[in-house]
């Protein structure tokens, strides 16, 4: 069987092996256990050596389609867009007439063509995993409402079923509720963290950009440390922000309270969440948010934004905290925990039994169902 795979995801090569960004090619990794042959549809900069945060995939067999990178934002890109619609077409066709199965990864410009190319396809086995938000009332760009509409739509879309984060209302028959994974059974550890009352550590971890707001995290911590209390903040990523976050640090005298270890691997990331109580993740769009489901797993509890299927995942409180993303609102909730230490323990471990019960083996057996 050719599994095709159309994803806008970035890619680079080194001796003949596909790389791209370790967490999503680690879950397509658990696809590529069933096909005998692998098709990828994508951007390759054959220029850039494979980084840090990248991994091989884990196939014997790749064929490599390379399209151009594009986007449609602003008017010069949609021109060049517009002159680059031909090869683009040309190369998501050529991949789907190959394939056993088409898989789609959405949303994104090159999804947003996949779905489009797909329809002409429809006896082709098809699964699209949308990653991000389905929630058809919050607020996204058109071309995400498009794949949205186009996936949900049974009569352009037909043998295909679109793996989405949540159960929501309204979804049509080729609708899934899914999930991502990201330990296995043997990651089940017993996990202890120090009293809220001697420190709180505090976590974060994503793309050091505005859309997550990583300076929010830095004034709780100047906020707490103002209280008296003693906390502590360790960022995992890079991003435009970075630069604005040194200074901000240097301003606030919190040289000694933050750690910014930039791009790490996942064992690095594992050791962070081990230790802190608390995950700072206000971010304005999601899909499955991964720090989130991670920081459950080893009772660290998040303190999160509503977005997306994130009030699904902590039951609506029980598992952690919902805020708005104001700082005094996170600075209180948090400094509540310092004198009631069994209520934090308690949605510890809360959050540790669901997250456990979302394994890898377990995400193994469902994409099996899909072949």
């Amino acid at each position: 069987m050719t599994f095709l795979i159309v994803t806008h995801v970035l890619h680079t090569e080194s001796g003949e092996k596909y790389f791209a960004y370790a967490p999503y090619v680690r879950e397509i990794n658990l696809w590529l256990i069933y096909p005998d042959k692998v098709v990828i549809v994508a951007p390759l900069d054959r220029a850039e050596a494979p980084g840090a945060i990248d991994l091989e995939y884990d196939h014997p067999d790749i064929e490599f389609i390379p399209i151009p990178e594009f986007d449609i934002q602003g008017t010069k890109s949609i021109l060049r867009t517009v002159f680059l619609l031909p090869v683009l077409i040309s190369r998501i066709n050529r991949g789907m007439k190959r394939a056993d199965h088409i898989h789609l990864r959405c949303p994104g410009n090159v999804g947003l063509l996949g779905c489009i190319v797909q329809i002409f396809f429809p006896g082709k086995k098809k699964t699209a995993k949308y990653a991000g938000n389905w929630h058809w009332n919050s607020q996204q760009p058109w071309s995400y409402r498009l794949q949205h509409r186009i996936l949900r739509n049974i009569f352009l879309t037909r043998n295909m079923t679109a793996l989405v984060y949540g159960d929501w209302p309204d979804m049509t028959k080729n609708i899934r509720p899914f999930f991502t994974a990201s330990y296995s059974e043997k990651d089940k550890q017993a996990v202890y963290k120090r009293p809220l009352s001697e420190v709180i550590n505090l976590a974060f971890v994503g793309t050091l950009t505005k859309n997550k707001s990583p300076l929010t995290c830095l004034e709780v911590l100047r906020a707490l440390t103002d209280k008296g209390i003693n906390a502590t903040l360790t960022y995992c990523g890079e991003g435009s922000e970075l630069i604005r976050i040194g200074q901000k640090i240097q301003d606030y005298q919190l040289k000694d309270k933050v750690i910014l270890l930039g791009n790490v691997n996942a064992e690095k990331v594992k050791e962070v969440l081990r230790e802190a109580h608390f995950l700072l993740f206000i971010s304005r769009s999601e899909g499955w948010p991964k720090a989130v489901s991670e920081a459950m797993w080893w009772g660290c509890l998040p303190v999160t934004t509503p977005v997306s299927c994130v009030p699904w995942m902590l039951d609506n409180g029980s598992r952690g905290e919902l805020v708005n993303g104001e700082v005094t609102e996170i600075t209180s909730l948090i400094e509540g925990y310092i004198s009631d230490q069994k209520s934090f323990n308690i949605k510890s471990e809360n959050a540790m039994d669901w997250s456990r019960e979302y394994t890898l083996e377990r995400f193994e057996s469902e994409i099996k169902q899909l072949f």
